[in-house]
């Protein structure tokens, strides 16, 4: 005779991905964020370059990006098993995402002010200087993009089973949208600059910058939408909620009759399903019903035994 412990039925709520690899990357680019950044905001001050000094200290904003970002993967293993929380902490490195996507924004308007007042007063810019520093930021900037790559692994094994299904990290994509963005100014910039430079056209600094606040803050509206609707518990795409229901109800004769299906984390889902049936099973057998449904990882069933006349005979060897 088994006799099971309480802890032998419970099961763990840490749907933290393991993400040491992009936490490691994250202080990398943020050390390599910051060491340039004082460089430029000395050397600003040193030379009396307004340009270095206006590139350093916007880049401290993306210092401030990728230290959420670092805190949201601690905060999250450190937590990952504390009973605090319901569903565990998947959720937090979403909310790092959501902030890094405000910054953004506040950096999108910042240059959008800043492009507008210099279009309407032009200012004297040192060509030579601004290219070059322009330059070493693109450099830094790719190199950090391929350091926060997403490298997707796709043999997701999920209940026994291998999907072809990619993990998401929306804190790492936020920070390497910072990166994006950096590098995407710093290609406008250097355009505007060779434009200001070989054909005078001053005001062409000024559009660039313009035409990149509006492509940043469409980056920054995209990463707020997916990040706000995975913390406010949105609803999934139709196509997961109709494959349970359709795994469910194409066993004798069962009927769904209510269903809810949510992100614990950008990589796991959690299902409550309520189903009535004539012919009632443990709700372990309804699970293994949904053992295919990628990333679900949580499920909890509710069944309702119907008395009156079976719809679909259920036919027994």
């Amino acid at each position: 005779m088994h006799i099971h412990t309480l802890e032998q039925w419970q099961h763990s709520h840490n749907f933290s991905a393991d993400q040491n690899q992009a936490e490691k990357n994250t202080k990398i680019v943020l050390l390599l964020t910051a060491v340039t950044m004082i460089t430029e905001i000395v050397a600003g001050t040193t030379f009396g370059s307004l340009a270095l000094l206006a590139d350093g200290w916007h880049m401290a904003t993306h210092v401030g990006a990728f230290g959420i970002a670092v805190f949201a993967y601690q905060y999250a293993r450190r937590h990952a098993n504390n009973p605090r929380y319901t569903f565990g902490t998947g959720k937090v490195s979403v909310l790092g995402g959501f902030t890094s996507a405000i910054v953004l924004a506040v950096v999108a308007l910042a240059i959008a002010v800043e492009s507008s007042v210099r279009l309407l007063e032009p200012q004297s810019i040192q060509f030579n200087e601004a290219i070059y520093i322009a330059v070493i930021g693109l450099i830094v900037n790719l190199a950090s993009a391929f350091l926060l790559q997403e490298h997707h692994d796709h043999s997701h094994n999920h209940h026994g089973h291998s999907h072809d299904y990619p993990h998401h990290d929306h804190n790492l994509r936020a920070a390497y949208i910072h990166v994006l963005a950096d590098a995407l100014t710093s290609v406008f910039a250097i355009v505007a600059l060779l434009g200001g430079k070989f054909l005078g056209w001053v005001w062409m600094d000024a559009v660039m910058g313009l035409i990149g606040a509006l492509v940043i803050a469409r980056w920054s509206y995209g990463l707020v939408r997916e990040t706000g609707s995975i913390l406010l518990d949105g609803a999934v795409d139709k196509e997961t909620k109709l494959a349970i229901v359709n795994a469910v109800e194409q066993d004798a004769d069962n009927r769904v009759t209510d269903l809810h299906v949510w992100n614990l984390s950008e990589n796991h889902l959690a299902a409550t399903v309520s189903l009535v049936t004539h012919y009632p099973q443990k709700p372990e057998y309804y699970k293994s019903l949904l053992n295919h449904i990628p990333l679900l990882s949580h499920v909890l069933v509710e069944v309702h035994h119907c008395h009156d006349e079976p719809c679909v005979e259920l036919h027994t060897a």
